[in-house]
C-alpha cells in the first residue's frame, strides 16, 4: 500500500473518531453552555495551534514542501494567539468576541488553504516528510470537511471567500441548517446524526470507485 493511500485513510478515520468523540462529549457540553462559556472552551483548544511551527522546525520533519510548510506553520501560530488573546480579553466583551471571530475566521482559511496547499504540492505522497508531526492532519485536518451554513462558531462566508467548493480534491458539503459542524439532526433514525451519515455515504462511494477502476478479471 503506497504512503498517499495510508496517508488519505488515517485522514478519514481521523475524521470519523473525532466525529463519535465530538457528538458523544464534547457537543452536548458545548449546547448546555451559555455562548461566553462554549467559546472560551472551543478558544482554549485552538491556543495550542501555536504548536504549529513546528511544521518550520529543522530536525523534526523532513523535506516538506515549502510552500505548504510555511503557510501552515504561521497560519496555526496566528491562529493560537488569536485564540490566547480571546482568552485573555473575556471581561472585556466586545475585545473578545473580536478575537473570537478572528481566530475562527484565520483557523478556518488556514485550514482550507492548507488543504489547497497540500493537494498542489502533492503532501500525501510525502506523508513520511512529515516526521512527527504525522499526527497533526491526521487528528485535526480530516480530508472529508463537513459543516453548516448556520454554524454558530465557524462562519459559513469564511469557506465561500475561500472557493473551497472549487477545490477538486475536497468534497464540500453544506447543508443550510444543522448547527455546528451539522452534526444534529431533528430526523430520527439513520439520519439523527447527520454528520457521520454522510461520511459512511462518502466511504461507500470511494468503494465503488475503487471497484469501477479495478480491471476486470480474463475469463479462463
Amino acid at each position: 500500500m503506497s504512503p498517499e493511500t495510508l496517508f488519505r485513510i488515517h485522514l478519514v478515520l481521523g475524521y470519523v473518531a473525532w466525529l463519535l468523540c465530538f457528538s458523544a462529549y464534547i457537543w452536548p457540553r458545548l449546547k448546555a453552555m451559555d455562548g461566553t462559556e462554549a467559546q472560551r472552551a472551543i478558544a482554549t483548544l485552538h491556543s495550542f495551534r501555536f504548536f504549529g511551527l513546528v511544521f518550520i522546525l529543522p530536525g523534526v520533519v523532513g523535506d516538506l514542501p515549502e510552500g505548504f510548510a510555511t503557510f501552515a506553520a504561521y497560519g496555526d501560530f496566528a491562529t493560537g494567539l488569536l485564540a490566547m488573546l480571546a482568552l485573555l480579553t473575556v471581561r472585556m466583551r466586545p475585545l473578545f468576541w473580536l478575537f473570537v471571530v478572528a481566530f475562527n475566521l484565520v483557523g478556518a482559511a488556514d485550514l482550507i488553504i492548507d488543504y489547497y496547499n497540500a493537494t498542489q504540492f502533492g503532501l500525501p505522497a510525502l506523508a513520511g516528510e512529515l516526521g512527527s508531526t504525522y499526527s497533526i492532519p491526521i487528528i485535526y485536518v480530516p480530508l472529508l470537511m463537513i459543516t453548516a451554513q448556520d454554524d454558530p462558531f465557524v462562519p459559513y462566508v469564511s469557506f465561500l471567500a475561500a472557493r473551497v467548493d472549487a477545490n477538486p480534491c475536497v468534497e464540500f458539503v453544506a447543508p443550510q441548517q444543522g448547527g455546528h459542524c451539522a452534526f444534529i439532526s431533528k430526523w430520527n433514525g439513520d439520519e439523527r446524526f447527520w454528520a457521520e451519515a454522510r461520511i459512511v455515504e462518502w466511504i461507500e462511494e470511494r468503494s465503488k470507485e475503487v471497484e469501477i477502476s479495478k480491471p476486470s478479471e480474463k475469463a479462463e
